[in-house]
């Protein structure tokens, strides 16, 4: 089991306003953005995405998530596989990624 620590940051949209951004938000970017050629199918697949779904949604309240170690191998791979190198211009993203890298096998 690895956990998380979900910290909240504010970030500027194009228009100008601000809106509330964490590491849900960059994971579900990430996962929404993958190619259609890419994305895993089948049952096991479909159960990974049901569980993360779930552990997001209590993360969300909790502002902590927890992962099972293959969920977690599977977020890590796609961190490492599709993360954009322009987000290691924004801090708030580095120091989330850099954080969700690190966390620690419980």
């Amino acid at each position: 089991m690895r956990k998380v620590k979900i910290e909240k940051w504010k970030s500027r949209i194009p228009n100008g306003e601000e809106m509330d951004e964490d590491l849900l938000t960059a994971l579900n970017v990430l996962i929404g953005n993958k190619k259609p050629e890419s994305i895993p199918k089948g049952l096991d697949k479909f159960r990974l995405y049901g569980r993360l779904s779930k552990a997001f949604e209590k993360a969300d309240k909790t502002r902590v998530l927890e992962l099972e170690e293959s969920d977690y191998s599977f977020l890590k791979k796609t961190i490492e596989e599709d993360i954009p190198s322009t987000w290691g211009m924004n801090k708030n993203i580095s120091k989330a990624i850099e954080e969700f890298l690190n966390a620690k096998e419980e």
